[in-house]
């Protein structure tokens, strides 16, 4: 992604870590949270990896097809994965958002940065009104609840950090969107 060296380390670094919090989470006791930890891990780490700065290290020409097709097939995955619930359909918008994403940078010359003043294309703003949403409503959804307490949970299968790992990968997809 084009942008500032500091904020891109940054997003690599706050990628990175959720991808590795999704990797403990896949030794959950619970099946659904092991599957969606997997998923979870792999965007992490390819968003990270998306997000290095482009003045430390400029991807080579193959990499970007490579990408979209490693989440092409993560789409496909989350598609199939809707048929019993339609929570997968986020796990879709976010991987067809890197197919986008992967698909600008093929095309994209490796001398330009941003749009050169045409404006926000249309399936940009509507990703970023998505993931804007999506943040909002995950950072409601992680206010405590007077009176929730309980038996000590596994750090793997704790739902508000899972819930903070979501709301971290939803705001490193609006500040790669916003830096493309």
């Amino acid at each position: 992604m084009h942008g500032p060296a500091s904020p891109g380390w940054l997003l690599v670094a706050l990628c990175a870590a959720t991808g590795a919090y999704c990797l403990l989470r896949m030794r959950s006791a619970v099946e659904e949270q092991r599957r969606a930890a997997g998923g979870e891990a792999l965007m992490g780490f390819g968003m990270a990896a998306m997000a290095v700065p482009a003045a430390a290290f400029t991807p080579p020409a193959w990499a970007w097809p490579v990408f979209a097709a490693v989440f092409g097939a993560a789409a496909l995955r989350a598609l199939w994965a809707a048929r019993v619930g339609a929570h997968h359909l986020h796990h879709l918008v976010g991987a067809g958002a890197m197919v986008y994403m992967a698909a600008v940078m093929a095309t994209a010359p490796a001398h330009q940065h941003g749009h050169g003043g045409s404006g926000i294309p249309l399936l940009t703003g509507v990703l970023l009104l998505y993931f804007t949403g999506y943040v909002l409503l995950a950072g409601v959804r992680l206010l405590p609840v007077a009176g929730t307490g309980g038996a000590a949970v596994a750090w793997s299968d704790r739902p508000e950090v899972a819930r903070a790992c979501r709301l971290s990968m939803g705001i490193g997809m609006l500040a790669m969107l916003l830096t493309m």
